[in-house]
């Protein structure tokens, strides 16, 4: 069986991922919660009616894994527990599990799909699936080389899935083989969103030679990447612990003191303050409130220290021409930062106004990497065959 292409980014807010040739994507939130096997369910007859999504229920066996075998509700289940957990302050995306069950969940529920029945083969309800993965960390952990020991814990080893309580999967095991592993720094990935397409054709000219910043603020960490002569400066490029989480987590907490109202999640208040109506107003007992002093404030300082990153970078290389804000903090803190820039006759800066771009940035630009190295794989394969061929032949004659 063939390899499929799975290009994922497993974002502090949220699990984006692309599969096959672009013709399945996934968004779990990234949240998980540790749970028991036999998790009760309101009719359990009707399960199989309803989005595997919303009842995401998994055992995950690994040896890449610190807690093997245990058993999770990922995604939109994990929000509704008593105990879920996001990735915390300070913590490594290279070294959590939670990282490892997110992108294992996101894997075998393309492998488990119908659609996908062909593609692999199943055997009393064993889907063995075969992957070639593009993925990313944060730049601050490229540059600390804890990219190899990520990617060696992904290769070699079989990972398995097995779907407990959840719609339409129920049952069923899937053991994940990674063929390759492709683990880009965030910041570089950005860069090639920005100027190529999906053939990896340029397509922004007038970017390709232009000195550039790209910021791109996470839920945990900032990535400062540096380009000059079409390539990430590494030794320029900065990676800083500094996320929009940690600010989430305080307009969480101030609005359970200030009106009493416990907002299930970070992603609960991410929905409050960029919702298109209402934005900033929640329910207390009924009626719209409005939180826009507490997110105002707790933002607004947040932007602060992330303009003084900007500016402090945008110092030490003069000679950039435009620094470009991604992720999914910059749609958060877009309009505080703008704010500053103007007040300080600032720099040449551009945010990307559809919101969808700046989310789906990392996994496309993953996806445009590992399939450029699959076609040139594929390629040196096929050329190497046809070599043994002719050699072959020529040494009967």
């Amino acid at each position: 069986m063939s390899s499929r292409i799975a290009a994922i980014d497993v974002g502090n807010d949220a699990i984006k991922a692309i599969f096959g040739k672009l013709e399945s994507e996934l968004y779990i939130p990234n949240v998980i919660a540790k749970d028991i096997e036999d998790r009760p369910v309101i009719g359990i007859e009707e399960l199989d009616e309803k989005n595997p999504l919303e009842g995401l229920h998994i055992r995950v066996h690994s040896p890449a894994l610190q807690d093997n075998n245990a058993i999770y509700r990922v995604g939109n289940l994990a929000t509704k527990s008593d105990n879920p957990t996001e990735l915390d302050l300070g913590s490594s995306k290279s070294e959590e599990d939670q990282t490892l069950v997110m992108l294992f969940a996101a894997i075998a529920l393309d492998a488990a799909k119908q659609g996908n029945n062909d593609k692999f083969k199943k055997v009393n309800n064993v889907v063995e699936a075969n992957y070639t993965l593009g993925t990313g960390l944060p730049l601050r952990e490229v540059k600390e080389g804890k990219d190899v020991g990520y990617r060696s814990k992904l290769l070699g080893s079989v990972h398995q899935v097995e779907f407990l309580i959840t719609p339409k999967y129920q049952g069923i095991k899937v053991n994940i083989k990674f063929d390759e592993v492709k683990v880009y720094p965030e910041g570089f990935a950005a860069y090639i969103n920005l100027v190529m397409d999906n053939d990896l054709n340029i397509i922004n000219r007038e970017l390709i030679d232009r000195r550039i910043l790209i910021q791109d603020i996470g839920g945990l960490s900032t990535d400062i990447a540096v380009i000059k002569n079409r390539k990430v400066d590494d030794d320029k490029a900065q990676g800083f612990n500094l996320g929009v989480a940690e600010a989430l987590e305080s307009i969480r907490e101030e609005i359970r003191k200030k009106h009493g109202v416990e907002l299930d999640s970070r992603r609960d208040v991410v929905e409050i303050i960029t919702k298109k109506n209402d934005r900033n107003h929640i329910m207390v007992r009924g009626s719209r409130t409005s939180v826009h002093d507490i997110v105002d404030r707790i933002l607004g300082e947040l932007a602060k220290k992330q303009y003084r990153h900007l500016r402090n970078v945008w110092q030490k290389n003069s000679q950039t021409e435009i620094c470009y804000f991604v992720g999914g903090g910059s749609i958060v803190l877009k309009d505080y930062l703008k704010t500053l820039n103007q007040n300080f006759d600032g720099y040449n800066i551009d945010f990307f106004e559809d919101e969808r771009e700046s989310v789906w940035m990392m996994a496309n630009a993953y996806y445009k990497l590992i399939s450029d190295f699959n076609r040139r794989n594929s390629k040196e394969q096929q050329q190497s065959h046809q070599k043994k061929k002719e050699q072959r032949s020529g040494a009967v004659k």
